[in-house]
């Protein structure tokens, strides 16, 4: 008996994949750096699973190699950046033409447009698959988002849509998302926005906590009514199970430092941002969150220092309405982070060459995923309407919802000033709205300051785009076409 597809790792995201795809029916060869590894997964699936005789072992890597069909399809679970590279240039001797090289880490999108270019004239085919769920997710099914070289996905395209979430309409949250690096790009996207959601909810949490005085009780209830609406999502959902759990005499979540961590995909998606020239500024604002709290011995003597204290939200409104205008300024704030990583895809689509189905990229995210809402139906509603759609804002039911939520929106953001609570995502994505939907912005003076001091040119109103002036600013004060 041979695998029709090997996995390479068995730390928990390699194993969950591997008992998911046996379950679905499909025989996986297992592999591992440690051999011993390998038989302990196995005895331990022997005793626990009934899918158990899907599943083959391997002695050393010409043994896994060995015990798959052809064309061989090959996974790599490791951790991502030189193990992927170092178990490449180890497999590539034991390869045919035709086999295929699978990385499921959270690798750099461009380390697999590399990998890519690198392995097709040897003929070997490469795929950067971005898998999103968690351990949970691995197990039960996963978001995959696939790219890299378009001849690989019909080997593996039975096997990952298998195994992937279904939305409840039976669909697979997973299709081909495009060529060289666009799979792990769109899944950097996804983790920039997995960002921003969850600073933007304990953003609301701090709110409901500091400014309005609610105890756990309370805010679990709001956050569990909450996800009956339109912020149903995982995230929120896991909000309300988090906030309703006890240990020792106190909220588990009392327990827990304030010091927030990350693997470094949100650092990526800002700075790709950066290079793109595309404003992702809630995301960008959620990254630097996760910094500041690292700072916490820093904090903690600036605040001895300072000796400030948060100021309790009271403008002698029902509390019920003010959380009402919270709810509506989280769910803008998330319609404006969706609305700026979709701006960043749609840019990269371009610089790369890539054609994206954004829509598409709804569907694979609307099961599986960190991110997976409700919220995500309309997003691919939006752009099943209008593929051309130029941004989110615009599309009618985006649109509608941030203009209802405008007036509560800017009492939490004003509120949250007066009262000393630090909002960063909730106001950048504020000022963001506020400049993009300005038909005028300030940088008719910028542009001044840098013909003044650098004479870097500027363009007229009243002439042609792509007409360049420059001013003498401290000199004649004439202007002259540049």
């Amino acid at each position: 008996m041979l695998g029709q597809i090997g996995v390479v790792g068995v730390a928990v995201m390699g194993r969950n994949l591997i008992l998911n795809m046996a379950d679905h029916g499909f025989r996986v060869t297992v592999g591992n750096r440690t051999v011993s590894k390998v038989n302990d997964f196995l005895a331990e699936a022997k005793a626990s699973e009934k899918s158990w005789d899907k599943l083959l072992g391997s002695e050393s890597l010409e043994d896994f190699v060995a015990k798959l069909e052809r064309p061989r399809k090959i996974m790599l679970m490791v951790q991502a950046g030189s193990a992927v590279d170092a178990f490449i240039e180890q497999l590539l001797p034991l390869l045919e033409p035709g086999d295929c090289i699978i990385d499921g880490g959270n690798s750099l999108f461009s380390d697999t447009t590399r990998r890519v270019r690198y392995l097709q004239p040897k003929g070997i085919l490469f795929l950067g698959v971005g898998v999103s769920g968690g351990e949970e997710g691995a197990r039960m099914g996963p978001s995959l988002m696939p790219g890299g070289d378009a001849k690989a996905w019909p080997l593996v395209k039975e096997i990952f849509q298998a195994i992937s979430a279904k939305t409840t309409d039976g669909e697979a949250c997973c299709d081909w998302v495009g060529p060289e690096g666009a799979g792990h790009f769109v899944k950097m996207v996804h983790n920039g926005i997995e960002y921003g959601d969850m600073q933007l909810i304990c953003e609301a949490y701090q709110f409901m906590r500091d400014g309005l005085g609610m105890n756990y009780a309370e805010m679990q209830e709001t956050f569990a009514e909450w996800n009956k609406g339109e912020l149903d999502s995982y995230l929120i959902e896991i909000t309300a199970d988090i906030l309703s759990r006890e240990s020792n005499g106190k909220h588990t979540v009392e327990w827990v430092l304030d010091t927030a961590g990350q693997k470094g995909t949100g650092k990526w998606t800002g700075i790709n941002a950066l290079e793109l020239g595309i404003p992702l500024t809630l995301i960008g604002e959620a990254v630097f969150a996760r910094y500041i709290s690292s700072m916490k011995e820093e904090r903690v003597e600036a605040a001895e220092h300072f000796r400030r204290s948060i100021v309790p939200i009271n403008d002698g409104r029902a509390r019920k309405d003010v959380l009402e205008d919270l709810r509506l300024a989280l769910l803008a704030s998330k319609i404006v982070s969706y609305a700026q990583g979709y701006m960043l895809m749609r840019q990269a689509a371009k610089e790369y060459n890539w054609e994206l189905n954004y829509g598409g990229i709804a569907l694979m995210w609307r099961g599986g995923c960190i991110i997976r809402s409700v919220f995500l139906g309309k997003i691919k509603e939006a752009f099943d309407k209008n593929p051309q759609l130029s941004n989110l804002l615009l599309a009618p039911y985006f649109s509608d919802k941030v203009k209802g939520a405008q007036t509560g929106w800017r009492r939490v953001v004003a509120a949250s000033a007066g009262a000393g609570i630090p909002v960063p995502t909730l106001s950048s994505a504020l000022s963001f709205f506020d400049s993009y939907s300005s038909g005028w912005l300030p940088a008719n003076l910028l542009q001044a300051q840098r013909d003044y001091f650098g004479s870097h040119t500027y363009e007229r109103v009243d002439q042609p785009r792509g007409k360049f002036f420059h001013t003498d600013w401290i000199g004649t004060g004439e202007e002259s076409p540049a």
